[in-house]
């Protein structure tokens, strides 16, 4: 009697699991490669604000790792176009809040400097040291807002860009702002990763965490692109490839599954691949 209890104590609890699958839950190994697949990697700021050069950084690779414009990063840390970084240097992500009022013209996240008018007394009435006695009617001038300007512009206008399907596996996995920042192309290891632009190779290592073996090209400092989780790499930074040029192989590292994490970034922010891939 006790054996019978038992054994149908097990064949519900079997039909309990098997309902708890197909009820929409994704065995352990799914849901690992969804949360491995180069998405959940934008780091938040550190509260320092700063970030510390270690050995196989680059600029690109910072600034792609807290979603930020390599551009701004470079103009922060007053590093000009060579954007040339060393170990051990400690490089601003932000700058310091500035108050500015609501009618200001100056774009947010820039900083200010405010320089008042030179040769000219502050108020008529005014003597040194002794400002109190200006007429409630005379104003101080208006400081003048002083901001540098943006590094040079891109080489190629964006809408001469000609994109192409990096890998030509079926879609895995859509785009998400807040998830994939990105799309994931099933694939075979081995299978060829080519670049989806014409570009120069701005990284090329295994220092972000989470994207694996990673490559990221410039295409004309507005857009970057992105292949996550290759097996082989072709290409070193620096090198510059044209559209359809193959430079690497998919394959799983930083990810449970073979496949290709694909991102296209627009002034570093992610934007989803499939408005500028070709339909297929």
């Amino acid at each position: 009697m006790a054996q019978g209890v038992v054994k149908r104590v097990l064949v519900l609890i079997v039909l309990f699991g098997l309902a708890a699958c197909s009820g929409g839950y994704a065995p352990v190994a799914e849901r690992s490669i969804n949360s491995s697949n180069g998405n959940s990697n934008s780091r938040p700021l550190p509260e320092s604000g700063t970030y510390t050069v270690r050995k196989g950084d680059t600029l690109y690779s910072i600034a792609w790792r807290y979603s930020l414009d390599y551009r701004e990063l470079a103009r922060l840390n007053n590093i000009d176009s060579r954007y040339l970084i060393y170990v051990g240097q400690t490089l601003r992500l932000q700058t310091k809040p500035t108050a500015v009022t609501k009618t200001s013209p100056v774009r947010p996240g820039l900083p200010l400097v405010v320089k008042p008018l030179a040769g000219k007394d502050v108020g008529a009435g005014t003597t040194a040291g002794n400002s109190s006695t200006a007429p409630a009617s005379v104003k101080p001038p208006e400081p003048t807002l002083s901001v540098k300007a943006p590094i040079k512009p891109p080489a190629v206008p964006s809408d001469r860009l000609t994109w192409r399907w990096p890998a030509q596996g079926p879609l895995l996995n859509g785009f998400s702002s807040t998830a994939t920042k990105g799309i994931n192309i099933a694939g075979k290891a081995g299978d060829p990763v080519v670049a989806a632009g014409s570009g120069r190779v701005v990284y090329a290592g295994d220092g972000l965490r989470g994207y694996g073996i990673l490559v990221i090209i410039n295409h004309n400092q507005e857009f970057l692109s992105a292949y996550a989780h290759n097996s082989r790499v072709f290409v070193k930074e620096n090198d510059m490839v044209n559209g359809g040029d193959k430079i690497a192989e998919v394959g799983s590292s930083g990810a449970a599954r073979d496949m290709l994490h694909f991102e296209i970034r627009r002034d570093g922010q992610p934007v989803d691949p499939l408005r500028y891939l070709p339909k297929r």
